[in-house]
């Protein structure tokens, strides 16, 4: 006997062995699903979809989203994007949204309530904390840490083991929204490998924060920071050199 709280899973997906689905799911055409995945309730996989395997997904999550542009979006394109590609081992929290479009390697870990929009790739054992939305059009590395409700602003990259603190925020739009000239000059941040991000700091358009710098926490970033440099407040400026025992040369 079926009933609205039964899933629903169209002809055409791919759903490996083994695996889990919650009440009320729904799986669209073209969807693959690899063996032992675990989906959790009134979850939606939209068409495209692809899970590897032993993937985790939590209740009332969305994958495959596609981008609805607004009149005035400077940021989105009207067109129609592929997938999701979820890798193998990835947990994803409950009411999160991952777009159409994104690529996420294996063993990355999404929390509850993020957003991961579409053209974004995340490397492996990548963690996305609660709350943080990674906008269109991002790069973000391998073993990374973006922690609650930090916000990473469209055309950005994070390299590799890139700390993001809670709260963080990023911008690309040096024209805070005004004139036609703003079209030409959208630019993201550029965090090289190792870099890292104090609580509440605040990053302008366009800055490249060096391997291995530091800003402060509440810090606002209006110039590039040297790598290996500890930046503190407003405007940020140098401070001294991050101490030689924390540099990723130097982690076991």
């Amino acid at each position: 006997m079926t009933s609205s709280y039964s899933p629903f899973v169209h002809e055409d997906a791919t759903i490996g062995h083994g695996v889990v689905l919650g009440h009320g799911v729904v799986i669209e055409a073209g969807v693959s699903v690899g063996k032992g995945c675990r989906i959790g309730h009134h979850t939606v996989l939209r068409r495209g979809t692809h899970l590897g395997e032993q993937v985790q997904i939590g209740d009332h999550t969305i994958l495959g989203q596609q981008p609805m542009r607004a009149a005035n979006s400077a940021v989105t394109s009207d067109k129609l994007h592929e997938g999701p590609v979820v890798g193998d081992r990835v947990r994803i929290g409950s009411s999160s949204v991952i777009y159409a479009g994104c690529v996420l390697s294996e063993d990355v870990f999404v929390a509850d309530l993020a957003t991961v929009r579409e053209d974004v790739s995340i490397g492996k054992k990548t963690i996305v904390g609660r709350g943080v939305a990674v906008e269109n059009q991002c790069a973000i590395g391998a073993f990374c840490k973006l922690e609650t409700n930090a916000y990473i602003t469209a055309y950005s990259t994070l390299g590799d083991r890139v700390f993001v603190a809670p709260g963080v925020r990023t911008s690309n739009d040096n024209y805070i929204g005004r004139t036609e000239e703003r079209f030409k000059h959208f630019k993201g941040v550029i965090a090289e490998d190792g870099a890292r991000l104090g609580v509440g700091c605040t990053i302008l358009p366009g800055r490249r924060i060096g391997r291995d710098a530091v800003i402060a926490a509440g810090a606002t970033l209006t110039r590039d920071a040297e790598p290996e440099t500890i930046y503190i407040g407003v405007p940020a400026r140098a401070a001294g050199p991050v101490p030689s025992e924390q540099l990723l040369r130097n982690q076991k």
